[in-house]
């Protein structure tokens, strides 16, 4: 969803910090997004802000050249406020599909609190849209912007496919990722980078979120968030040791 808009779409396919590249670095581009969300959501103020400083060193150099077809910085608030717009609909899908539906308190308090998922980063408090209400008025005109160009929408495909690791590791791995990435999409998106999406493609994917569901709640809640307790502990012995963060 994020690359949906050209700028952000361009930032990530013509950038050249190699280290960051999916294609080049999967396992790496993986844990540091996954470390990312973990800081955002759950770390304190001192591991947001060492996380944010990590970030800002690697985005320095993305930014547009006189020969890219619009324009970008990756430190633009506006392309970062719709990259955690993007994260928080993950978010709040994701929720709502494991963990079943919420009151409308705590949907607002959930959306409220995923404001930190670009407060991580240069967006200010109040440029995060102040309600759901305000965010779905964004999210509409956000939607409007989408805009999938060849080269973005290759790079998309190939992560879709998972083209980014060995060739056995795809089999039986790659369909489910298709399948759940098409399914967690909204349709506007699914329509602008031109994946099918058919009635035997949905009960096919809901059959795979019932599984999840039934997974997830058969795991205590310690359970569920020991990954988020792991993530976290190691995010902070690399900032004790000096190491780098993406």
């Amino acid at each position: 969803m994020q690359l949906g808009w050209p700028e952000v779409g361009y930032g990530v396919v013509e950038s050249k910090v190699d280290h960051g590249n999916v294609m080049l670095h999967p396992w790496k581009r993986l844990r540091t997004t996954i470390s990312y969300l973990v800081v955002a959501l759950f770390g304190n103020d001192a591991d947001r802000a060492a996380y944010r400083e990590a970030v800002n060193r690697s985005h320095v150099p993305v930014r547009s050249g006189p020969d890219s077809p619009v324009k970008y910085n990756a430190f633009d608030p506006a392309l970062q406020l719709w990259v955690a717009a993007c994260l928080y609909v993950g978010v709040r899908d994701m929720r709502l599909a494991f963990l079943g539906p919420l009151t409308d308190f705590e949907e607002e308090a959930l959306y409220s609190y995923c404001s930190r998922l670009g407060t991580s980063l240069q967006v200010q408090e109040d440029q995060w849209p102040a309600d759901r209400e305000a965010f779905e008025k964004y999210w509409a005109e956000g939607l409007a912007r989408v805009q999938y160009d060849e080269p973005v929408r290759q790079h998309l495909l190939a992560i879709v496919d998972l083209k980014m690791i060995p060739r056995w590791m795809r089999w039986g791995n790659a369909s489910i990722n298709r399948l759940g990435t098409a399914g967690f999409l909204p349709p506007e998106f699914r329509e602008a980078i031109g994946i099918d999406w058919t009635d035997k493609d949905q009960r096919r994917f809901d059959r795979l979120i019932k599984l999840g569901r039934f997974g997830s709640r058969l795991l205590p809640r310690w359970a569920r968030m020991l990954p988020v307790r792991l993530q976290l502990a190691e995010v902070r012995f690399r900032i004790k040791r000096g190491w780098r963060l993406t």
